[in-house]
């Protein structure tokens, strides 16, 4: 499967030049590499160093942004692009596909702010998500890394010396954020009276550790920098000393004003130093990532950094990338010319991934996607295939036989059948037409569909795979794609990316062979799909585009029509994925005015449950409910067993976030329901572990208990990560008084 490697730019000091390598990370154990000496001014260098530093230093203490800081900036680091990096890196910096960038930097080059290098037209920390590794003469210890675990821990510092509210508020309110994500991690708070005795005993237990606080540093004795608690500091000797013992944690976030409380005689240009000596610290104690800042920090855009970081971590993106979407976003939100974004350094490997989702499941689930399936986009923490078809029969005259007129008939009320929700008869008349004439291959993916739809997968793979054969047996190229994309979609459906992905690539090649370009457009699409599951959203926007641009130059026909608000969909999921619900709301709202066109009313199922949950991040809870109740309704008429039960377990959701513990239980006993007459184990296992949250909070210990069991008993075949989550939440509740 393709996947762009991470790139690894290796510099190292020789007297007046920079040795400089640049490759990729799975080529890191190459026999050989080569590598250019490259001359370099090191004393012109170090002038720019001091003014990018005094750049920032003046824009932080601006109430309002000034673009000549802005322009500023892009001279001095176009002026590092020019002469501080080898022609041949450069080039590779240009062409890279890959969004992963290894600074792997002598310990004499980290004065350098290799993240603000301008190439013309990106800086590169906007480009790449970008982290710093270090080669030092410093033996370190042995690496103590702790062990994943199902819920994980969080420690916030907010405003231990009791001056900065702006810091109190800072942690109060990531706290409350992610109130929401107890499911995945457990936040203890702690402001005013931090001491570093505390500080020194917890610090280990936790694998988050978020300080927001003043930050010192000691000119004369670059050791005794570090936080400030209220009764001192957590000197760089104080974490030194820690990783001498146990384990540490994975992320250290320190969002504190270096310029705060700095020793007088300390010249601004010693930022980078400064933040570097307390990272080192973290670092050599055993923390695998440390966050830090090389500016003045404003109250508000320190804040929603914060959170736009911990937001992206949470979703499954890798450190790196939350660190770049973060920063992408404030750009967005304040202006390029606000630089706060540009504050922010990362030590450790940009790659890391935090909250791992297990093996098979995505971090989002996928949503509607045209020619027969659709995933909802759900609160849930794992991936429940729910199906729909659509009429296909206006996009596929083309392709079906000359045969008997009384089988069109047939096949035509099956599909009336088939919107009316009367799946029984669809099944019958279906399986009628096949028997009389199995060549009539446009019945084959609307049977699929509707044993889909009434849960039935080893019946609706079996006559996907009929339609295959049948297609190559009339050499019928076109059906032939469509029934390699429906292959692809079950496979996708039930986690298995690589035949997924090996089925819309087979899809892909044959209609780019046949000309065919509907085939073309929805392979497209459906690999876009792929990419989105895979937290590669750039590369899922990049083939919805070529999908969408085929689909409008021939929106005059029907299935190009009704394709093109496929594609709408899903690229409106992709700008949720990247935080901007403006955007996204925009081409949801662009689907459902053609999907409504088109009277595909399945589709508008999917449209409603997803423009909730942009309600619903948004904490517009009644708006949300009014978009699943539509939702809901749509379904029903449609008679979508597998979709009604995540419809109502997606309600529960909602009515718990809303305090609303009656209508909760209601909707999520119907999702019980259900699946007591139909085999959705996925479905059934996430609404006994949300009953079991529910009765958790409503005191009832003995209940709870019984759900969370109810629950780990189907997560111990299907999914052992959630079995272990289960196991942490049972002993939570054990441990609870309730």
């Amino acid at each position: 499967m393709p996947d762009s490697n991470t790139l690894v730019l290796e510099v190292w000091k020789q007297e007046n030049s920079l040795g400089m390598s640049v490759f990729e990370q799975d080529q890191a154990a190459s026999t050989l590499r080569y590598y250019h000496q490259h001359q370099v001014n090191l004393s012109e260098i170090t002038r720019l160093c001091f003014e990018i530093t005094a750049i920032l230093a003046t824009a932080g203490k601006k109430s309002d942004p000034e673009p000549h800081h802005l322009e500023q900036l892009k001279k001095c680091g176009q002026f590092l692009w020019d002469h501080l990096l080898a022609r041949k890196v450069k080039e590779r910096l240009i062409s890279a596909e890959s969004l992963g960038l290894v600074l792997l930097l002598d310990e004499e080059l980290i004065g350098i702010p290799w993240e603000l290098i301008y190439d013309g037209r990106d800086f590169l920390c906007l480009k790449f998500n970008i982290g710093r590794l270090l080669r030092t003469r410093q033996e370190p210890a042995p690496p103590r890394y702790r062990s994943a675990q199902p819920v994980l821990r969080m420690l916030i510092l907010a405003n231990p010396t009791a001056d900065l509210p702006s810091a109190y508020q800072e942690g109060l309110q990531i706290r409350n954020r992610f109130d929401r994500l107890r499911h995945k991690m457990r936040i203890d708070f702690k402001s005013t009276s931090i001491d570093s005795l505390y500080v020194k005993k917890n610090l280990r237990d936790y694998d988050i550790v978020h300080y927001a606080g003043h930050c010192e540093y000691n000119s004369e004795d670059v050791d005794d920098s570090g936080w400030l608690l209220c009764d001192g500091r957590l000197s760089v000797r104080d974490i030194n000393a820690l990783g001498e013992s146990a384990t540490a944690p994975s992320i250290v976030f320190s969002n504190s004003c270096f310029s705060a409380k700095m020793d007088p005689g300390m010249n601004k240009a010693d930022y980078q130093a400064g933040t570097y000596s307390l990272a080192s610290a973290f670092l050599f104690s055993g923390v695998r990532h440390y966050i830090g800042t090389i500016r003045e920090l404003e109250d508000k855009t320190g804040l929603v950094f914060a959170q736009l970081f911990y937001t992206f971590v949470t979703k499954g993106r890798s450190v790196g990338e939350s660190l770049r979407l973060a920063r992408a976003r404030l750009v967005k939100e304040y202006g390029i010319a606000q630089l706060s974004w540009a504050g922010y350094l990362l030590y450790g490997d940009p790659a890391f991934i935090l909250f791992n989702p297990p093996p098979g499941h995505k971090v989002k689930p996928v949503i509607p996607s045209g020619l027969g399936n659709r995933i909802k986009i759900k609160q849930l923490k794992y991936l429940a295939p729910v199906f729909i078809s659509i009429p296909l029969f206006f996009g596929l005259w083309a392709y079906l036989p000359s045969v008997n007129p009384a089988t069109y008939i047939a096949f035509s009320k099956t599909e009336r059948l088939f919107e009316q929700g009367k799946n029984a008869e669809v099944i019958d008349l279906s399986n009628s037409i096949i028997k009389k004439d199995p060549m009539f291959l446009a019945v084959f993916p609307l049977a699929g569909d509707t044993y889909r739809r009434l849960g039935k997968d080893k019946e609706a793979l079996k006559i996907y795979f009929d339609y295959m054969f049948y297609s190559q047996r009339r050499n019928d190229k076109k059906n032939l794609v469509s029934a390699y994309i429906k292959i692809g979609w079950f496979y996708h459906g039930m986690g298995d990316y690589q035949k997924a992905f090996d089925y819309y690539q087979k899809a892909l090649t044959l209609s780019l062979a046949g000309r065919d370009k509907l085939g073309e457009a929805i392979s497209l699409r459906k690999l876009a799909v792929w990419y989105i599951d895979k937290r590669q959203d750039d590369k899922a926007l990049e083939l919805l585009m070529k999908s969408s641009e085929i689909n409008r130059e021939r929106k005059n026909l029907l299935v190009h029509r009704h394709q093109l608000a496929c594609d709408y969909f899903d690229i409106g999921l992709v700008f949720i994925n990247k935080n901007d619900l403006d955007t996204a709301a925009d081409f949801y709202r662009k689907s459902f005015e053609l999907f409504k066109q088109l009277k595909l009313k399945s589709e508008l199922s999917d449209y409603y449950f997803n423009l909730g949950e942009i309600h619903l991040f948004n904490k517009d809870y009644q708006r949300a409910l009014d978009c699943y109740l539509q939702g809901l309704k749509v379904d029903q008429a449609q008679g979508n067993i597998p979709s009604l039960a995540s419809d109502y377990t997606m309600l529960g959701e909602l009515y718990m976030d809303m305090d609303n513990l009656k209508d909760a239980e209601s909707a999520l006993e119907e999702t019980v329901s259900i699946c007591s007459n139909v085999k959705l184990p996925q479905e059934e296992a996430a609404v006994y572990y949300d009953l079991g949250r529910l009765y958790a909070r409503k005191r009832q210990k003995n209940k709870a208990r019984e759900f969370y069991r109810l629950a780990q008993e189907i997560y111990y075949s299907i999914d052992p990560y959630y079995y272990q989550e289960i196991k942490s939440a049972l002993r939570e509740l054990d441990g609870a008084t309730l």
